[in-house]
C-alpha cells in the first residue's frame, strides 16, 4: 500500500463512508437527555377509560453515565401527556430485544420505543413485524440509519420521544435473510433486518474490530480494519435476481438494502425507498486502490451507471452463493461466514412512529 500522504487520505474517507454505509457504530460518547419536563395536570379521565401505555427496550451500553436522567425524562414526558408510566426493559448481551419485545406485546402496550442503535432497532423491530403494534424511534447510537432514512431527529432524544405523540404509523417493508452456513443447510437460519445487510468486505471490517483498541480510540477502530480489510481477495459468487438467469461476479461486497440513505446524506441506493415493497442491492466489485477511488466517486454523487465494478440491482427476492464462506453481517451486527444467503422483503410488515410529515415515505 502506498505511503502517499493523498491516497491514504482516500482510503480513510472510503472505509469511513463504507462503515457508515452497513452499520451504527458504537457510540463511545455519553448522551445527555435533556431537563426532565415538569408534568403537567393531567385531565380526569372517565371510570372506564385506558390510559395508553408503551416499553421502552433500552441499549445500557449507550449510556455509559447510566440510565437515571434518561429514565426520569421518559416518564415525566409521558406523564404529562396523559399515558401510564412506560415499562422500561434493558437488553442484554444473550437477548438483544426480542425478548423484552415479546413481553412487552404480552402485557398489551400500544407502542414499544427501541433506543438504541440499528442492532436494537433490528431486533425490536423483527418482533413487532406482523403484530400491528408500532415501533418507536429513539436513537442513541452514531449511524441510525433507520431513524435518519424516516426524518426521526437522531441528535436530541427529546425530540425524538415527541414523535411518540405527535407523529403517525407508517408500515414499512422489513428485509428477510436466510444463511444457510454450509451452502446444504436444511434447515438456514431466518433473520429480519431493517436497514441494510451485506456479505463481503463490509462484514469483514465489523469482524476486524478489536474491542480494546474500539475502547481506546472510538469509531477510528473501524478505519483501522477497514484498511486492512481493503487488502482482501475478491469472491467468486452466483446472484439471482428474483427469478432471472442467474449471474457470476466476482465481488468484495454485495449489500442489499430495505433503505439507502446514509449518513450526511449520502444515497448509497438512490432508489431505494423503506416503503416501495422492493429492495435494493449494490454489488462492489473493486481491484485496487484505483477501483476503490472509483467506487467512492459513484456512492458520494449517488450515480447508478458509469463504471463495471459498481452495480445496482432491485429485487423482491435475492440468492447469492459464494464460492468460499463469506462473512454477514445485519444491520451492522456481524453474522459469521456463510455459503448462500436468500433475501427476501416482506412488504409493509411493520409500522413505525414517524414524524407527522417524513420526506423518506410515500405519503
Amino acid at each position: 500500500m502506498s505511503g502517499d500522504p493523498g491516497t491514504l487520505l482516500l482510503l480513510g474517507f472510503l472505509v469511513l463512508l463504507v462503515v457508515i454505509v452497513v452499520v451504527a457504530v458504537a457510540d463511545m460518547r455519553p448522551r445527555t437527555p435533556r431537563t426532565p419536563p415538569r408534568p403537567e395536570p393531567i385531565s380526569p379521565l372517565p371510570s372506564t377509560g385506558r390510559r395508553p401505555q408503551a416499553a421502552v427496550v433500552v441499549n445500557p451500553t449507550k449510556f455509559p453515565g447510566g440510565l437515571d436522567t434518561l429514565h426520569a425524562e421518559v416518564e415525566a414526558t409521558f406523564l404529562s401527556r396523559g399515558w401510564s408510566p412506560p415499562l422500561w426493559m434493558e437488553t442484554t448481551a444473550e437477548d438483544t430485544g426480542r425478548g423484552q419485545t415479546r413481553t412487552a406485546l404480552d402485557a398489551g402496550v400500544d407502542v414499544v420505543l427501541a433506543c438504541g442503535g440499528d442492532g436494537t432497532v433490528r431486533a425490536v423491530g423483527g418482533a413487532l413485524a406482523g403484530t400491528g403494534v408500532p415501533l418507536g424511534l429513539l436513537p442513541a447510537g452514531t449511524g441510525n440509519l433507520l431513524a435518519r432514512n424516516l426524518d426521526v431527529p437522531v441528535a436530541d432524544l427529546g425530540r425524538a420521544l415527541d414523535v411518540t405523540f405527535t407523529g403517525s404509523d407508517h408500515a414499512i417493508d422489513v428485509g428477510r435473510m436466510l444463511i444457510d452456513r454450509s451452502g446444504r443447510d436444511r434447515a438456514p437460519e431466518e433473520h429480519a433486518f431493517l436497514v441494510m445487510a451485506g456479505m463481503g468486505f463490509d462484514a469483514a471490517v465489523m469482524i476486524g474490530v478489536e474491542e480494546v483498541l474500539k475502547a481506546r480510540i472510538g469509531p477510528a477502530a473501524y478505519v483501522l480494519s477497514g484498511l486492512q480489510a481493503l487488502r482482501g481477495p475478491q469472491t467468486k459468487v452466483r446472484i439471482q435476481v428474483d427469478d432471472r438467469k442467474p449471474m457470476t461476479r466476482r465481488m468484495r461486497a454485495v449489500i442489499v438494502g430495505n433503505c439507502g440513505r446514509l449518513v450526511g446524506g449520502v444515497a448509497l441506493m438512490p432508489a431505494a425507498r423503506v416503503d416501495d415493497g422492493w429492495l435494493d442491492a449494490v454489488v462492489l466489485s473493486p481491484r485496487g486502490i484505483v477501483s476503490w477511488a472509483a467506487v467512492t466517486w459513484q456512492v458520494v454523487t449517488a450515480a447508478r451507471r458509469g463504471h463495471p465494478r459498481v452495480e445496482h440491482l432491485r429485487c423482491r427476492r435475492l440468492q447469492v452463493v459464494s464460492a468460499s464462506p463469506t462473512e454477514v453481517q445485519l444491520d451492522g451486527d456481524p453474522l459469521g461466514g456463510a455459503r448462500r444467503l436468500v433475501v427476501e422483503v416482506d412488504p409493509g410488515a411493520l409500522l413505525v412512529r414517524v414524524p407527522a410529515a417524513p420526506t423518506g415515505v410515500r405519503p
